[in-house]
């Protein structure tokens, strides 16, 4: 740029010419990208399908609604307290286990040690039943698997949850263990299911297991006071076949009358971009086998002091139990095409296909890339120094990434939840009580980095206009370097990267306007994070606890680590386009008066220079001290100062 010229803040009144220091953006080639969208926009139009269900069952449901009744007062009754490595949980696999047993089904015991969070170590037990071989017909090595988890947290005896789906459970299998079918039935009560589906999990990752799986229909509170509902998304950006998910709904709505429900399309494009969710079929998913949960319940499942025996509803557990029979059977004749898994949007009854809307997330990046880019040309054309500006960008992110470092240790030492990779039951202490005493430890160990990364970045006199344009500059170029890792990791959480790059693309045309045109352009770019909290908050009823709750997804492990650094990286971006926004931004100082020596070098020099005068007491400003080994001079504090100033300035780190 021409000459070197301070901020001056404008009177608003005068439009600014294109291409000048307060409007360097360039709006048209911004707009001229937006064109761009429109095509995958027509792409995802013709990518709306409504896949046709298989044929129903030509065996009538013999679900009988009195049974499973009955089991479901029993097992609740029996075993009320069923918490994972308990003597109470024992008691219930072997319930479960003699009533298999008793149709005829082969039963493996499949007990495995676990760390589940909130538990420790424990001791866990999956049971798995088959029917046995026999000299009749040959049935496929293919399996079809009912699952249903029989533990719950003990605060209640969980009649609903899952009682319900253990006995229904139990009812399928006596109704389809002599059945002839095509396929091989396989039934599965697996446990902690209410701890994160570490059960579940362990199952779904044992290959031998899962390469003969073609579908996996799991059941879980059925006889609530909900609206009979599907649940199909998992621990991955994945969704169960396209086909399973008609079927399902083909046969809810034979016994319903009306369709099921679903989570809505938002809830579902979050869920694919943040991955999350309670029900034992999401590791199956996670795992690439189709998989989706029938239930009565909504996005959290109903573990409540309340969820005794008197409050089930007998009858929506009967037509739930007849749905998910006839989902099977149909399953039977044509499993093989309800096979692995898929991505997409359900919308009653159509399907938005999950590349198409990866392909408008994609395109809607060109915009803020090739605009920044350009951007960042012009700059460079007109001999603007990036150097301050990226060596300030690298001492937030220095800041942001001991931060994250502390979080790790902390992990490690045990301050924060750990171990297990599966997610905490909502209702636990760990999930809603704050360990306050650990997080402002962190807080204050942080602050203590931001103190040395701060002493370049205070500003110290006039910052110009070309300083805080570089800044922004690097500001964006960090927010296109998350935004494409991101999508080579998963494309879909690129919701949550988009509003802050389009938002704050724009700082240095509102650089001159008031605090409150600002700092609404600076709280857009956080719209992504928001609404994954308001998720969390309002489908999950953490309310003020989302936040804490998801910090323990990364804690445990059960977010992806390379999110987590990605998480660091936006941040140091928002800190950046908050100093911009806010102006307290200024470009990395070289500090020629603490004598070219960086920040950790001069806070040791200074704490031990403040040591050595304490030691000494008050002496004159400069005194000899005889007989000293090395013939030192001791020096007061303010003389040490003067010394100190007399450094040659270079930019050490």
């Amino acid at each position: 740029m021409a000459a070197s010229l301070p901020r001056a803040r404008a009177d608003g009144r005068r439009r600014r010419r294109r291409g000048t220091i307060q409007r360097p953006i360039s709006g048209r080639l911004y707009r001229a990208a937006w064109a761009l969208v429109a095509l995958p926009l027509l792409v995802t139009a013709f990518t709306v399908s409504r896949p046709e269900p298989l044929p129903a069952a030509t065996l009538p449901p013999s679900f009988d609604t009195a049974s499973a009744r009955q089991l479901t007062v029993d097992f609740a009754g029996e075993n009320p307290i069923r918490r994972p490595g308990t003597a109470g949980a024992q008691k219930a696999t072997d319930w479960v286990s003699e009533r298999l047993a008793a149709y005829n089904l082969e039963i493996e015991k499949q007990t495995f040690d676990a760390e589940v969070p909130g538990l420790g170590r424990v001791q866990l037990t999956n049971v798995i039943a088959r029917p046995p071989r026999t000299d009749g017909p040959v049935r496929s090595t293919d399996q079809i698997v009912v699952v249903a988890h029989r533990d719950n947290l003990g605060v209640a005896p969980g009649a609903n949850d899952n009682a319900s789906g253990t006995a229904a459970l139990i009812e399928l299998a006596r109704n389809l263990a002599t059945v002839s079918l095509a396929h091989t039935i396989v039934f599965v009560s697996t446990d902690a299911g209410a701890y994160g589906n570490a059960g579940a999990a362990y199952l779904a990752a044992d290959p031998e297991f899962t390469k003969h799986v073609l579908a996996v229909v799991n059941l879980d509170a059925l006889a609530g006071l909900g609206a009979p509902r599907i649940e199909l998304g998992g621990d991955a950006p994945r969704s169960p076949a396209a086909i399973l998910l008609a079927t399902a709904e083909a046969s809810v709505a034979s016994q319903f009358g009306v369709r099921p429900a679903k989570p809505a399309p938002l809830n579902q494009l979050l869920d694919l971009g943040f991955p999350f969710n309670l029900y034992d079929h999401a590791p199956f998913l996670a795992d690439e086998v189709s998989a989706l949960t029938l239930t009565s319940a909504g996005d959290r499942p109903p573990e409540t002091e309340a969820d005794t025996s008197d409050a089930i509803d007998p009858e929506k557990l009967g037509a739930l139990g007849r749905s998910a029979q006839a989902l099977v059977t149909s399953l039977d004749g044509a499993a093989e095409v309800a096979r692995g898994t898929d991505s997409y949007l359900a919308i009653g009854g159509r399907l938005i296909r999950g590349f198409a809307i990866q392909f408008v997330l994609l395109v809607a990046l060109l915009p803020v890339a090739v605009t920044t880019i350009d951007f960042a040309a012009r700059l460079l054309r007109r001999g603007v120094r990036f150097g301050p500006a990226l060596r300030g960008a690298r001492s937030r992110l220095l800041a942001w990434f001991w931060a994250g470092g502390l979080a790790v240790l902390f992990t490690a030492v045990g301050l924060f939840p750990h171990g297990g990779k599966r997610p905490l039951p909502l209702d636990s202490e760990l999930a809603q009580n704050w360990p306050f005493g650990a997080i402002l430890g962190l807080l204050a160990l942080s602050a203590i980095g931001w103190f040395l990364a701060r002493i370049r970045l205070v500003r110290r006199g006039r910052v110009l206009r070309e300083d805080e344009l570089a800044g922004h500059a690097v500001m964006m170029l960090l927010l296109l370097v998350v935004a494409a890792a991101v999508a080579v990791t998963n494309p879909y959480a690129l919701l949550f990267v988009l509003p802050s790059m389009h938002a704050w693309l724009w700082i240095p045309h509102f650089l001159d306007r008031p605090l409150g045109a600002r700092f609404a352009l600076y709280s857009i770019g956080f719209l992504g994070p928001v609404a994954l909290l308001a998720s969390f908050a309002v489908r999950y009823a953490l309310g003020f606890d989302a936040p804490w709750y998801v910090a323990t997804l990364y804690s445990v492990g059960y977010a992806s680590p390379v999110s987590f650094v990605l998480l660091l990286v936006w941040a140091a971006a928002a800190q950046l386009a908050g100093a911009l926004v806010f102006d307290r931004y200024a470009p990395y100082s070289p500090l020629p008066e603490y004598g070219g020596r960086g920040p950790l070098r001069q806070t040791v020099r200074s704490i031990a220079l403040s040591v050595r005068s304490r030691r000494r007491g008050s002496l004159p400003e400069r005194e000899e001290v005889d007989g000293s080994p090395d013939g030192e001079l001791a020096v007061t504090a303010r003389d040490a100062d003067e010394r100190v100033g007399l450094g040659s300035g270079h930019d050490h780190v």
